[in-house]
């Protein structure tokens, strides 16, 4: 059967907690990215672990957005949904566009879980769908159907197999291959041969229904995108940041030292970082966040390189050892993976909203860097770059991921090791300075004029003993000082070792030269941004674009640029934090588009929202 050619397609798998939505739209995306395609995902599903079935609390999703040109978001909106049961349709049909695919399991659509979500009728039988293309099919059925040969599995073992179905069933739609997932399904059912047999069944009996049936005219074919050349893989942000510090641990001939406690949505970079020990890593999970990042920080006193990972909570508990690595000048990776707030919040939605807890969350002055990824793949050059700042400087670095960025994936293209920053440290290996009899002396606060980084001294090194602890220290000596000078100038010491890193300028997008709108943007609406961007611009509005890897200190140039420009807007995931924190540090005018619903922003509303201020 011929294929009809399409540039792109937004792809949801919705249904119920159980229903095994997460995996599908994994096998999906990883069969896309072998294809070629340009891809960016999102996954959204309970906090509960097992949330009440059937209902709309208890929906799981995976969209996906695939094409064969740049993508840069997941999608505004789904081209098809696929819904397993009626909470699935309900929780998505309001994103769904008049038009759009809708293929539904009408086994589910009973009369009991109809009411559950509050369906006096069958949306499938009253007319109410009649402005989308819906193709009623009885997944659950077919799926028992075609594993009737398998009498060994009870029926419920069975229906557990219709994700497959609808795996199967959706890659020959879009001309998807499907050996990756065999291969995937014998790697993880191999010691279960029933099991494994029954789920490669469905899925090809699911290819197998497309191929025949009439219900759908013909399959699609997104071609590849072009891209560089190169070796690529699909990647989520949080294992591209796992693998970002184990490469600069590499390039700094440092151990990597993960002292961490599980927290959604961070706890993948624990479990991937676990499984590298191959390379070095150790990883200890320990009794709560506090304790986690007391190991990294003395694993760094140690000699080696301590990351502690954790989201807004955590980070909370961390404040005051963290404050502790600022006194005592050890680098520290802290790595935190935002999500919704307060308290226990939104723990598997996104947010942006830690930002002015990274800046200022410590008692004392207690400045630290601040760094943000833009996309998953990102993650790893920005792990690279908390590494080089973190063991330069000898500062504690708080690195700002988001929830979206951890469970989102884009293909990677794997870097050379080679080409990668040179980050070798240097440790102090002898005196470095002569006391007042002219004999050699250590003295543990003695800086590095360009850095004002302090000797990294590995305890138990010959002549190099001093003393560490959260009591200020004396200038120079390192010896406990109640001093009021010597603590205002140590003070600024470390604010000063802070605001002079040595970070790029800010890269401005500003194709017109006329632009007077600047959008500014931080972390990972880099993708939304962009996307508004390309959009305006295609309507004849000039609009420029920069975004913000360095939140502390911020680039050089930035207040320059901010001031280029009459209009700034300053979309985020939050109340307005970089808005307040670049108006009072530039004084500028900066617009503030704040939104906190747990989702990334769509390309729509941020072309509306420039739309607005260039009309003002």
């Amino acid at each position: 059967m011929p294929s009809t050619q399409v540039n792109r397609v937004v792809i949801r798998f919705a249904g119920d907690s159980g229903d095994g939505m997460q995996l599908t739209g994994e096998r999906f995306t990883a069969d896309t990215a072998s294809l070629g395609n340009d891809l960016s995902t999102l996954p959204n599903f309970p906090a509960e672990i097992r949330a009440p079935q059937g209902t709309l609390p208890g929906v799981s999703s995976f969209q996906l957005h695939f094409a064969d040109h740049d993508v840069l978001t997941p999608g505004d909106a789904p081209d098809v949904l696929v819904a397993m049961n009626p909470a699935a349709l309900k929780a998505n049909l309001r994103d769904l566009p008049r038009g759009a695919t809708i293929i539904a399991d009408r086994d589910e659509f009973s009369k009991r879980n109809l009411s559950k979500v509050g369906y006096a009728t069958n949306p499938l039988e009253d007319g109410s769908l009649e402005s989308w293309h819906v193709h009623d099919l009885g997944l659950t059925s077919m799926t028992v159907e075609a594993l009737a040969p398998f009498a060994s599995l009870t029926r419920k073992e069975k229906e557990r197999a219709k994700n497959m179905f609808a795996l199967g069933l959706l890659s020959w739609m879009y001309s998807r291959p499907i050996e990756g997932t065999r291969a995937f399904l014998r790697g993880k059912f191999g010691s279960k041969p029933d099991i494994l047999a029954a789920n490669l069944a469905a899925l090809e009996a699911g290819w197998s229904y497309g191929e025949t049936t009439e219900d759908f005219a013909s399959p699609y074919e997104v071609a590849p995108a072009p891209m560089p050349a190169g070796t690529y893989r699909n990647v989520t942000g949080n294992t591209a940041l796992a693998y970002g510090l184990v490469a600069g641990a590499h390039r700094a001939g440092l151990q990597l030292v993960l002292g961490s406690y599980p927290i959604t949505p961070a706890s993948d970079i624990l479990h991937t970082l676990s499984g590298l020990k191959r390379y070095g890593v150790m990883t200890l999970q320990a009794e709560d966040e506090i304790a986690g990042v007391g190991i990294a920080l003395g694993a760094a006193f140690g000699g080696k390189l301590g990351v502690t990972s954790t989201s807004g909570p955590g980070l909370a508990l961390k404040a005051e050892t963290i404050g502790l690595a600022v006194s005592l000048e050890l680098p520290l990776v802290v790595v935190d993976v935002q999500r919704g707030g307060p308290s226990t919040g939104l723990p598997t939605k996104t947010e942006q909203a830690d930002l002015l807890q990274a800046m200022f969350g410590r008692n004392g002055e207690a400045p630290v860097p601040v760094i943000a990824p833009r996309s998953p793949a990102d993650c790893f050059d920005t792990a690279l770059e908390a590494v080089r700042i973190a063991t330069t400087y000898r500062t504690p670095v708080v690195l700002l991921s988001d929830g979206y960025l951890a469970n989102g994936a884009e293909p990677w293209q794997l870097p050379v090791v080679g080409e990668l920053p040179d980050l070798t440290v240097q440790f102090a290996d002898g005196p470095n300075a002569v006391d007042a009899q002219g004999g050699p002396v250590f003295q543990p606060y003695l800086r590095d004029p360009q850095t004002l980084a302090r000797p990294w001294a590995i305890p138990g090194t010959a002549g190099l003993e001093h003393r560490i602890g959260g009591i200020e220290k004396a200038d120079i000596t390192g010896d406990i000082s109640y001093d009021p000078d010597n603590h205002e100038r140590m003070t600024q010491l470390r604010r000063a070792k802070v605001d002079g890193i040595t970070v790029p300028d800010v890269v401005v997008d500003d194709p017109s030269g006329t632009a007077e709108i600047l959008v500014l943007g931080w972390g990972s609406t880099f993708g939304p941004i962009t996307a508004a961007a390309r959009a305006v611009r295609a309507n004849g509005l000039n609009v420029a674009t920069a975004h913000l890897r360095h939140l502390n200190p911020f680039p050089a140039n930035l207040g320059e640029v901010l001031r280029a420009y009459p209009k700034v807007l300053v979309p985020e995931m939050n109340s307005g934090q970089l808005a307040m924190l670049v108006r009072a540090t530039f004084l500028v005018d900066a617009q503030s588009y704040a939104r906190v619903r747990g989702l990334p922003f769509t390309t729509d509303e941020l072309v509306e929202a420039i739309s607005q201020l260039a009309a003002r």
